[in-house]
């Protein structure tokens, strides 16, 4: 793709935006950035643009910039229908996102996770398993540092490995991974799509491009995976709950809460790692204890098996899968575990910020949880965790933007307290605690409405309790 003396337009001047316009500056094109924010809130981003004889339009976006652009490239936190892009693609303009961009400079192949929940991590064990396994890798897309600062970097690598959001697959083209994770679709981003196919079609397009020669990693305990991908052209490997129907196959990997079960071909790593070679000439059959696993939580498990498959068919090995999933203790903010006062245990699960993550959360503990639920609602409703509330929470404290809408949906079945703040939150929930149980933040809502990230609520959590303790 040349970009040399081209108009592009880059809209969003977050990290990513930055990254894109440098990038397409240092291409030769002539740049301008776009934001709604204005120039008090982006000073110092906007200057350092300006510095790169960047231009820059701030405050709102302005038509006839969009229309007059040979290529405009979107940020993932913009959403891709605003009327301007409407615009400039009627106008025969390109509008692409930054993944696109990247990959059409990028000529390593790229392992890309998506998911609703637990792409992070098994992004993170991706890669850690492939260089364990002697290959060199850059770990970045949604995480991290985005994927146009690889595709500018002068230092290549084996592998790309790239977490996926459904906002950056919506403005895909031709973006090919190699080998593609899809590990679940629970309601999410109900606010951005207008229900739960459309969000689903969006997660599907990871493997739009894909030919009969990659690899498609899927979870075939989800029906709706497995629906949206039944005619993907790519080679399936599936991991699934044992203990369901699942689809008993050679190309698998089943999983128990005591472990995981592979059944593969031989050409994913011959002798099964632990001393037994394939009792079927052409096929590898290997488990891998759940006490060999450093990650807590059935979810968790599920993540290590599709994180397996994803690094065995990217060249990885039994070893390096092995000595990762050992070693490999999970990431802040997904069920971290912070510190124990008074014979309670406190965990920042920030990061679950739709239903589903809460779910998961709370089959992870035997012990009564006092949950600290709230923030801003994405659109999604909470009933489905009526059940689980019912079975394993103890105590819930709402807080946030949304707190009187759980309180409504919650009432009667569990005994509940609300908090303005998250010192209120973490008072009621020390209050609510006895020996033995557990306090767990595990939102369900997004963070904006006190906080700037989910990493900046899961922070202000752990300082917080930690006060309890001095």
């Amino acid at each position: 793709m040349e970009l040399a003396d081209k108009k592009v337009l880059v809209v969003g001047l977050g990290s990513t935006g930055i990254s894109t316009a440098l990038f397409a500056k240092n291409k030769g094109a002539q740049v301008t950035v776009t934001d709604t924010a204005g120039e008090q809130d982006l000073q110092q981003a906007a200057a350092s643009m300006r510095s790169h004889g960047i231009r820059t339009q701030l405050g709102g976006h302005v038509p006839d910039v969009f229309a007059d652009a040979h290529l405009v490239v979107i940020s993932p936190g913009v959403p891709h229908t605003l009327e301007p892009l409407e615009l400039a693609r009627k106008k025969g303009v390109p509008v692409i996102g930054e993944v696109e961009l990247a990959s059409r400079f990028i000529r390593e192949p790229i392992l890309a996770v998506t998911g609703t929940n637990g792409k992070t991590t098994t992004t993170r064990l991706v890669g850690e398993m492939l260089e364990k396994s002697g290959r060199s890798v850059f770990v970045g897309g949604n995480i991290g540092c985005p994927l146009i600062d690889y595709a500018g970097q002068k230092n290549k690598v084996d592998v790309v490995v790239a977490e996926i959001s459904s906002f950056q697959l919506d403005t895909i083209e031709t973006f090919r991974p190699r080998v593609a994770v899809l590990l679940n679709i629970a309601e999410d981003h109900l606010d951005r799509y207008p229900d739960l196919q459309a969000y689903a079609r969006s997660k599907a397009r990871v493997f739009e491009n894909q030919q009969p020669g990659d690899v498609a990693i899927l979870n075939g305990s989800d029906a709706l995976t497995m629906e949206i991908t039944a005619h993907i052209r790519s080679r399936k490997l599936v991991f699934f709950a044992a203990e369901s129907a699942g689809p008993q196959r050679r190309e698998a990997a089943a999983v128990s809460d005591e472990g995981i079960e592979f059944s593969l071909p031989a050409s994913f790593g011959g002798p099964g790692g632990s001393g037994q070679r394939a009792p079927v000439a052409g096929s590898c059959k290997t488990s891998i204890r759940s006490s060999q696993i450093g990650l807590f939580g059935r979810h968790n498990l599920e993540n290590a098996a599709a994180a397996s498959l994803a690094a065995l068919a990217g060249g990885g090995t039994w070893d390096g899968v092995r000595t990762t999933l050992r070693n490999f203790r999970g990431l802040a903010h997904r069920l971290e575990y912070v510190t124990t006062i008074g014979e309670v245990r406190y965990y920042n699960d920030s990061k679950a910020t739709n239903v589903d993550a809460v779910a998961r959360a709370l089959q992870c503990f035997r012990q009564p949880v006092i949950l600290l639920m709230g923030g801003r609602n994405k659109n999604i409703a909470f009933g489905s965790l009526a059940e689980r509330m019912r079975r394993g929470v103890k105590h819930l404290v709402a807080f946030g933007e949304c707190r009187e809408e759980i309180r409504a949906t919650f009432t009667g079945m569990v005994p509940i307290s609300m908090a303005a703040s998250m010192p209120e939150a973490v008072e009621n929930a020390r209050c609510a605690a006895a020996p033995g149980d557990v306090v767990l933040l595990s939102p369900a809502c997004a963070s904006f409405d006190m906080y700037a990230s989910y990493a900046h609520r899961g922070e202000d959590f752990r300082k917080v309790v930690r006060r309890l303790g001095q």
